[in-house]
């Protein structure tokens, strides 16, 4: 059912405000925050809640995105990928299919071949257009339902509803001292890189974002992100 595919940097810390301005104090090299147990407790409960009650509800659509996938594309319906989580160990990273069987092989030849869009993958980690993404794909990446699976991962506690974007492996090397926060936190479907200007951002203000999310973790915060996230999917704000 499910199929694998493998689809500068010292960094400082900014504070961060919920409304997303930052202060005017100079930068500074901080450790992560750690949360409580109580606060663990808490963020794990409230995934549970969230995830059983999107399968509850929007189950008819994911399975109308799964029957769409299945018709247009073919089996499998779903890819797995390995990406880093918390404590920077590996799990298995569910999402519905959007690009071709060959995709490494297809983005390997085409970057070899376009200078421009070497320089684009380098900066951003993505390209505006893809040479690996199907007419489907795109319909459903603009939209974020390719994102529907990561539910699953949220039940089996790899994941979080909020937190920062989960890291693939060759991606590691890129975040320098921001690291360490990377890992103090289950990586989440949704987060402040999805709310900020998702793909419009390079790679090292994603970085920065994630820094900043850990270190001022309230679940204000996570509700905030997650109700911006409503309007950045209803808008298409960053999609790509």
């Amino acid at each position: 059912m499910f199929r694998s595919d493998s689809t500068a940097h010292g960094h400082v810390v900014r504070r961060f405000t919920p409304d997303g301005g930052g202060s005017s104090t100079p930068p500074v090299h901080v450790q992560p925050r750690r949360l409580s147990y109580l606060e663990r407790t808490t963020k794990r409960a409230m995934d549970i809640v969230g995830a059983l009650i999107f399968f509850a509800v929007f189950g008819p659509l994911y399975l109308l995105v799964a029957l769409g996938v299945r018709i247009s594309m073919g089996r499998p319906v779903h890819f797995w990928q390995n990406r880093l989580g918390e404590r920077g160990q590996r799990f298995r990273f569910y999402k519905f299919r959007s690009m071709v069987h060959n995709s490494e092989h297809v983005l390997d030849e085409f970057l070899s071949r376009n200078d421009m869009a070497r320089t684009e993958w380098d900066t951003f980690q993505k390209l505006e257009k893809d040479p690996r993404i199907t007419p489907i794909g795109q319909f459903i990446r603009k939209l974020s339902l390719d994102e529907l699976p990561q539910f699953w991962n949220v039940l089996k506690g790899d994941m979080s509803i909020v937190g920062p974007r989960p890291c693939m492996e060759r991606q590691r090397s890129l975040y320098g001292k921001g690291w360490e926060h990377y890992c103090a936190m289950r990586p989440g479907i949704t987060g402040l890189w999805q709310v900020s200007g998702r793909n419009r951002l390079s790679y090292a203000r994603r970085v920065e974002l994630d820094v900043e999310y850990v270190n001022n973790w309230s679940l204000w915060l996570d509700i905030k992100i997650l109700f911006k996230t409503v309007r950045a999917v209803i808008t298409g704000e960053g999609s790509r």
